[in-house]
């Protein structure tokens, strides 16, 4: 499989990855995502922040395929995030959320226009 080959299959570029120089700006918009939630103890917290890390991320990748197929993109851009914990103190639980901005791209076609569903914020 060559460079384009790859780049044509790709689905989700992260900050400082390049989209395809053939795509177009869709919109922008914002998908927030949790992960699963672990025990709030003091006891192995980093194994736990990572685990939890490992799994907010692929609830937003997730997230981000879901959202460029029902808004009509080929890929999305992700340009910022912001993870943050939370806790409930209730049941002793913590857990990873994130809010991820990007922007969606569809390629150019030549020879077809494609209809587009209007851009949500």
């Amino acid at each position: 499989m060559n460079a384009l080959e790859t780049a044509e299959k790709k689905l989700i570029y992260w900050h400082r990855e390049l989209p395809p120089p053939d795509a177009e700006i869709i919109g922008e918009h914002t998908v927030e995502a949790d992960s699963g939630r672990v025990s709030n103890a003091l006891a192995h917290r980093d194994v736990l922040w990572e685990r939890c890390y490992q799994d907010l991320m692929a609830h937003a990748r997730e997230q981000l395929e879901q959202d460029v197929a029902r808004l009509g993109g080929d890929c999305a851009h992700v340009l910022d995030e912001s993870v943050d914990s939370r806790r409930n103190q209730l049941t002793g639980e913590a857990w990873l959320h994130g809010r991820f901005r990007y922007v969606l791209y569809a390629r150019k076609k030549t020879g077809s226009s494609r209809p587009r569903p209007p851009a949500a914020a």
